[in-house]
């Protein structure tokens, strides 16, 4: 298929709550698919569909073959899939965190104090006598007017960094950082890049569990055994190190420098908050053990009847974490289920239903992503490397482990707010009868950690949203037990596994919302944008600026 620039981006820069919408008729959708294809791939015999494993090919051939069987064409030239090159990077034998000289010097374990990984693929790292600065929350955002690294060169430093944003604690939505709901500046990863591209050696978080929204538990167990990461060419920027403090270990470095966490998250709180030298050094190292392997992304594609060029994304990942701690019956296989099968299963349900309604006008895609639970590795690849050219993309939308609480009144719009996309899901909604309930937790910033925010932070617009906690039968309470189960008895373990007795109605009434949602986006001639001021409208405006801006 050939795409040209020449239609791409075209609309106006900010719409104020209104948008001309075309009218689209409900999708015909499969629930026997939907269960067929979730059963299938959260089996055994999938081995919970590990990147670079048997049950990675199994998955590959079967998904291949349902796109097929759907009516779809192969997306990426003439072939279903698209490499994505990894590596995996197993740290070992981790010396002390050694703040300072002799006998004055302070010392960290690995594990309990601190924690830290290299995103370089090499067998040995050794951080030596690195000047600490205290940046704030890390943040260069021009059009905030915000640089936490202003006047400093941080080449050979360590950036030691305090997580979220600087507006975190506010009870609105309002604020140069939108008040209490995260922004992609106060996410970890966007923290770690930058510290990487002002040259910093390293760069360490300061843990405080309710910024972070999750314990020192869930950081000690994620940045410990094997990392999988891009395989990045030599001219990204990396540091040597990356990781993060225990609040108290951030408190003795910081008083040992003369200076006070509290006073100093005080001060990175204002504009105009200039960057301190602590007249300390940080030195420590340990081994890395090095993989490298080729996954794969599956694409499929419904060429548009009369503006292909123009594309519509649907994205869920396939990938789950393979084999794991053991449940206490001995299971050790963690099937995901509903996370993700669900999602990738609703792709080839949403393929079959558009197959039924004939082509639209813009093209539509279905792609499914790998490496989502290793850290969004394959959309960040894709996104990287789009089939598609962004300037040719509409936006899309995410679809990451469906709700099989029941059927609810609502759903749960995560991120809203952020771009014209919410006004596509209003319309959806007013169409079935139910409405968007706001996030109750935004400052843990949720859409910030799916495949969707690789899409946006390239300034593609993508929707995400969860199913409902207004359940028809049992309204909240019984909503909000079955998130806190799932969440504590299955989510990533062994017991995310298909149930037969499953009651399907809820599932099929989100994936009608989906549906829907792309099937206006691929009707219409509108080009959805980011609100003015959103993080993610500088990129898309940079990436439509050669055909006028979207």
């Amino acid at each position: 298929m050939v795409f040209s620039l020449l239609t791409a981006c075209a609309g106006a820069p900010d719409r104020g709550g209104t948008l001309a919408l075309p009218a689209v008729a409900p999708g015909v959708l499969s629930e026997p698919t939907m269960r067929e294809v979730t059963q299938t791939l959260s089996s055994d015999a999938f081995e919970g569909r590990a990147p670079g494993t048997a049950g990675e090919t199994k998955t590959l051939a079967y998904l291949a073959r349902r796109f097929a069987a759907a009516g779809l064409q192969p997306g990426n030239k003439g072939t279903w899939f698209q490499d994505v090159p990894l590596v995996e990077i197993t740290a070992a034998n981790f010396d002390p965190l050694v703040i300072g000289e002799g006998a004055e010097a302070l010392r960290f374990d690995f594990g309990t104090d601190w924690v830290g990984v290299s995103y370089r693929p090499d067998k040995r790292i050794d951080l030596r006598a690195s000047a600490l600065v205290f940046v704030g929350y890390g943040i260069v955002a021009p059009e905030k007017g915000w640089n936490d690294y202003a006047g400093i060169d941080m080449r050979g430093k360590t950036a030691i960094i305090l997580v979220n944003d600087p507006d975190y604690e506010s009870r609105k939505l309002e604020g140069r950082f939108n008040g209490r709901a995260m922004t992609y500046y106060g996410r970890w990863t966007y923290k770690f890049e930058e510290a990487a591209r002002q040259g910093a050696a390293a760069a360490l978080i300061v843990h405080d569990t309710v910024p972070a929204a999750y314990g020192w538990n869930v950081v000690e167990s994620g940045w410990s055994g094997p990392q999988a990461y891009a395989a990045a060419d030599s001219g990204t920027p990396r540091t040597l190190v990356n990781g993060w403090l225990q609040n108290d270990t951030a408190r003795r470095i910081l008083a040992a420098a003369g200076q006070d966490l509290d006073r100093l998250t005080a001060a990175a709180k204002q504009p105009g908050f200039k960057p301190v030298q602590l007249a300390l050094a940080a030195s420590t190292g340990f081994d890395n053990a090095v993989r490298r392997f080729t996954s794969k992304n599956v694409i499929g594609i419904l060429p548009g009847a009369s503006r292909p060029q123009e594309v519509v994304l649907h994205t869920a990942h396939w990938d789950h974490l393979g084999r794991c701690p053991p449940a206490e019956d001995g299971d050790d296989i963690c099937n995901g289920a509903i996370d993700n099968a669900t999602g990738t299963a609703a792709l080839v349900a949403l393929a079959e239903a558009h197959v039924k309604a004939g082509p639209a006008a813009r093209s539509l895609a279905f792609i499914a992503l790998t490496a989502e639970e290793s850290g969004l590795l394959g959309s960040a690849h894709y996104a990287a490397n789009p089939v598609f050219p962004l300037a040719q993309t509409v936006g899309g939308v995410n679809i990451d482990a469906l709700s099989m609480a029941g059927p609810a009144r609502d759903v749960t719009l995560v991120g809203g707010g952020k771009s014209d996309l919410d006004l596509y899901l209003a319309r959806a909604l007013q169409a079935e009868g139910r409405h968007a309930t706001p996030e109750t937790t935004p400052e843990k910033g949720y859409y910030y950690r799916s495949d969707h925010f690789s899409f946006a932070r390239r300034g593609l617009p993508m929707l995400y949203f969860d199913g409902g906690e207004d359940l028809l039968h049992g309204g909240r309470s019984a909503g909000s037990a079955w998130a806190e189960s799932y969440t504590a008895h299955r989510y990533h373990s062994p017991k995310d596994e298909y149930d037969p007795a499953w009651e399907w109605s809820g599932v099929m009434a989100d994936l009608q919302l989906y549906y829907r949602v792309g099937r206006m986006l691929a009707e219409s001639e509108n080009w959805p944008n980011w609100r003015k001021g959103d993080e993610f409208r500088r990129a898309r405006d940079a990436t439509c600026a050669p055909t006028g801006g979207c």
